[in-house]
């Protein structure tokens, strides 16, 4: 499997498990500012590799109107700020082809959103960028067939690229997950991550906004690192129920350190070392 260095940190096989996580949308400067240094000082803690991801627009919404966010130019700013300031890699996700410049010249990690990743335009662009591609696994995809969208970037020459699994289309409002894709998708040869809050998402299950079981997310979490996952992904928020998107799927921040210290324990033990 490749290793991908991101910073100060390296995502890969026998690499520590990686943390990416944050707010599922910029809300305003002091929520995003004030998430992310709490995720700074939980996980320096734990000597725990930080990703930190916010999305300047949610382009994907259930209803029309949704909030997206502060859109391109203030989100990014933002994201530069918090890049310098915590000293952090950043992800965001993009959705258009013009996106990609600007956001490659503030963004450690582009994300492909698991709807648009078989949108050949955006990946190639993705991938010429230079930056470090996550693609998010398209809920109506199998995983095997991740190997086209990474033929896309890898076509570019970049091969700096991440897998993430976020569960499949069940149907009326449901999303599963089959763990059988995390080493279906590892098989690829590049590091997988799971999404174990988007995981837990009920797409469109509200009245007008998505729904979620968040009381499920550390039982996902906790079997995909079991599975040998490289990362996971966490949307956290300092009150999920008053968050502005996504908040029933998304992970309280003050009940976070509790959950990373059982992943932490759970990959030391299938490692040997605990």
């Amino acid at each position: 499997m490749r290793s991908i260095p991101v910073g100060n940190i390296t995502v890969g096989e026998d690499r520590p498990l990686v943390l990416i996580a944050g707010p599922c949308v910029i809300e305003d400067e002091s929520t995003t500012v004030a998430i992310a240094r709490e995720l700074v000082e939980i996980t320096r803690r734990l000597n725990l590799p930080l990703i930190f991801k916010a999305s300047y627009d949610k382009a994907n919404r259930t209803s029309g109107g949704s909030y997206r966010g502060p859109g391109l130019v203030p989100g990014l700013d933002l994201l530069d700020f918090i890049r310098n300031r915590f000293q952090v890699p950043i992800l965001s996700d993009v959705h258009q082809v013009a996106e990609i410049g600007p956001a490659a010249e503030v963004l450690d990690i582009i994300q492909i959103p698991a709807f648009l990743c078989r949108q050949t335009d955006l990946l190639v662009e993705a991938g010429r960028s230079g930056r470090i591609v996550n693609i998010k696994k398209g809920q109506f995809l199998a995983p095997g067939d991740m190997r086209y969208a990474l033929e896309k970037v890898t076509g570019t020459g970049n091969r700096d690229i991440l897998l993430t699994e976020r569960g499949t289309t069940f149907g009326y409002n449901n999303l599963v997950v089959d763990f059988r894709s995390l080493p279906i998708m590892a098989g690829l040869g590049f590091p997988v991550i799971f999404d174990a809050t988007h995981s837990v998402q009920l797409p469109g299950g509200g009245s007008g906004f998505s729904e979620g079981n968040r009381e499920f997310v550390p039982f996902l979490a906790r079997a995909a690192v079991a599975a040998g996952v490289q990362g996971v992904f966490l949307e956290v928020h300092l009150d999920p129920d008053r968050a502005l998107c996504d908040g029933p799927n998304s992970w309280p921040l003050d009940r976070l350190e509790t959950l990373l210290r059982s992943l932490q324990a759970l990959q030391g033990c299938l490692r040997g070392g605990a």
